[in-house]
């Protein structure tokens, strides 16, 4: 039997990685099963084994998958303006409608935060890192970096952020989802 060489095999194993990392945003991690993913893969479910031990470490690699997607989507965002407004920037982006409306593709801890403390513990390192690394990169663009309190304010900023993205998404009122999103950013622009 001819072995699949080790490009294809991580380019299939990608392919189930960015499928699981799309529906667990979409469906959550209990709505999210290995046929549903396989299938968006455009694989069989049997196949599914040969590239995971168990469906926990394929959850936790979609969990950082999507975790990263977030931050470096942020990361282009902050590098796209000029440094003063990379937290605004930043806010913006993760705050506009766009993001309200696509679930499958946003931020992950908006979309699972309330499902992580019934996960698995590789699930939850991993979605903790890219947390960590979402509060980082606020710390880092923050006009207080470096000096006392950065930090507490980057946790607020990306609470803040966090927060009223699952209440925006969650209302069935459009008017009540914009207010959501302009009070957010109302809150971090007189933060700065």
């Amino acid at each position: 039997m001819a072995r699949t060489p080790a490009s294809s095999k991580e380019a299939t194993r990608d392919r189930i990685v960015d499928a699981a990392a799309r529906a667990i945003r979409r469906s959550g991690y209990n709505g999210t099963g290995v046929a549903d993913i396989m299938k968006a893969a455009g694989l069989t479910h049997g196949g599914f084994y040969a590239h995971f031990d168990s469906r926990e470490a394929m959850l936790a690699e979609a969990a950082d998958r999507a975790g990263r997607d977030a931050v470096v989507l942020m990361e282009r965002v902050a590098a796209s303006v000029p440094p003063q407004q990379a937290l605004q920037a930043m806010a913006r982006a993760y705050l506009s409608e766009t993001h309200v409306k696509s679930i499958e593709t946003g931020c992950a801890t908006a979309a699972l935060g309330s499902e992580m403390p019934r996960q698995a513990p590789d699930v939850r390192r991993a979605a903790t890192r890219r947390i960590k690394e979402m509060i980082d990169l606020v710390a880092r663009h923050s006009p207080d970096w470096g000096q006392a309190g950065a930090h507490e304010h980057a946790l607020v900023a990306v609470s803040t952020m966090v927060g009223a993205l699952v209440l925006a998404r969650a209302v069935d009122d459009a008017r009540l989802s914009d207010a959501l999103r302009e009070a957010a950013l109302n809150h971090l622009t007189l933060a700065d």
